[in-house]
């Protein structure tokens, strides 16, 4: 598993939110992140839309590249499509075919709950410029029918999803890039692009959909400067109804992520722009149950991380003070893979039981013990997750027990013995097995008066 970066920050974004904010750097970063995100701990990412229907990538990289990947005449991408497809079949002729037609938003809703996730972010737009909303800009800067609305599906996809989303009490979030490849205007002139079509249709999404979370992409072509980010977000916390709720992210420029904006983002484990997390301020980490976010039928069960492993993959994310935006890439028709369905239910019944561990907790002053003890804290409890049994007996180094020190094994209801010895608990687990206890993958163990 990847090993995600940052070393435990106790403290996030302390400082009192302005009443307004200026189109400036100093005073946007001074907003704090929403304390519900900080909250929330596990979002569901989707990568979904006209590359779907190829769903095609080199083993390892990303299938909703797809299109960018077609140039490369040499590449492994153009020789699958041309002999799929044919040579003179346009990445834009894909649209037609993106139909959606066995969609069920609520059915989607009901497995992000399923699995324990608290926001579900989708992808509105990616780099190919194509819209899951009836968006009028890109129509008009493509010179066709290019969003969801108008070909394809022919349905508002990001409505329909932020509805069913809401109805199960989570909170909906869009992906939205910057840039878009080879969208006409942008190659012609980018200040026309910028102030004719980004600006307007990130403006059309923000106040048709209400997002609780942004999460911009496609950024590092321009400084943030040149991308009117500041101006925008500025608009976007002071005007548009978002308000203190929204979270954003740090990709508003080329020069912007781990330095401005929101949260700040890691992919894979790791920081773009050869940059570092900066200690104290809250971050997430974007990753797909598979090597690629959108669904690519190049890939096999080895591509795909275990339900165990992605169960690790959110304690030590939780542990060194991150959320964890777990992404799904379904079909073009609109299912869900059955190996992603089942890695989410697998992540919902172990949250279903230890999720006090998870949701709401904050960084301990000690982040892990050896390499199998990750630490969380919430109010006056420590939570000590251990990745595997520990076997007949527990003993924990970092925490110094009390008088009061009481021990409980999450998902066991016997009584758990928890003596002190050398000032730290001892638990006794003899006679018990890992079988025993509802819970399986990791053994939360609830600590009460230790310090």
């Amino acid at each position: 598993m990847t090993s995600l970066l940052l070393s435990c920050p106790l403290l996030f974004c302390a400082q009192v939110a302005p009443k307004g904010f200026e189109a400036n750097w100093e005073s946007l970063d001074a907003r704090p992140v929403p304390s519900w995100f900080m909250d929330a701990k596990l979002g569901i990412f989707i990568h979904w839309g006209v590359y779907s229907v190829p769903s095609f990538g080199k083993k390892g990289t990303y299938a909703e590249w797809y299109w960018d990947a077609m140039q490369n005449k040499k590449g492994e991408t153009w020789a699958f499509h041309e002999r799929v497809y044919g040579a003179d079949f346009a990445y834009q002729d894909f649209a037609s075919r993106f139909k959606a037609e066995l969609f069920d938003a609520s059915e989607w809703a009901q497995l992000f709950a399923d699995a324990g996730a608290k926001y579900v972010v989708l992808t509105s737009k990616h780099h190919d410029g194509f819209c899951l909303w009836p968006s009028d800009e890109a129509n008009r800067s493509w010179g066709r029918s290019w969003n969801s609305a108008s070909i394809g599906p022919k349905r508002d996809l990001l409505g329909e999803l932020s509805q069913a989303v809401r109805e199960q009490g989570l909170r909906m979030g869009l992906y939205y890039s910057l840039y878009e490849w080879f969208n006409p205007l942008y190659l012609k002139d980018f200040e026309r692009f910028r102030d004719e079509h980004f600006f307007p249709q990130f403006k059309d999404v923000v106040k048709r959909y209400r997002p609780s979370t942004i999460f911009t992409d496609g950024e590092w072509s321009h400084p943030s400067e040149e991308w009117r980010s500041p101006e925008l977000l500025a608009w976007l916390f002071n005007e548009s109804g978002a308000g203190e709720d929204v979270a954003i992210n740090d990709r508003w420029g080329k020069e912007c992520r781990s330095q401005h904006g929101g949260y700040f983002t890691t992919e894979y484990g790791e920081v773009g722009a050869g940059k570092e997390l900066k200690e104290g301020r809250y971050w997430e980490e974007n990753r797909s149950l598979g090597a690629s976010f959108g669904y690519n039928r190049n890939e096999n069960v080895g591509e795909y991380l275990s339900s165990e492993a992605v169960i690790h993959l959110l304690v030590e994310t939780v542990s060194k003070g991150g959320n964890l935006c777990l992404n799904v890439g379904p079909r073009e028709d609109g299912k869900i893979p059955p190996i992603m369905e089942e890695r989410l239910r697998d992540l919902g019944r172990w949250l279903k039981i230890n999720g006090e561990a998870i949701y709401g907790t904050r960084p301990w002053r000690v982040v892990s013990e050896g390499d199998h003890i990750k630490y969380t804290s919430k109010d006056d409890c420590v939570y000590a997750i251990c990745l595997k049994w520990p076997g007949e007996t527990l003993f924990l180094e970092e925490p110094k027990s009390t008088k009061k020190t009481r021990v409980q094994l999450l998902g066991w209801d016997g009584e758990i013995s928890a003596e002190r010895g050398r000032d730290t608990p001892v638990v006794t687990l003899k006679g018990m097995c890992p079988t025993a206890c509802a819970s399986s993958h990791a053994f939360v163990f609830k600590l009460e008066g230790v310090k």
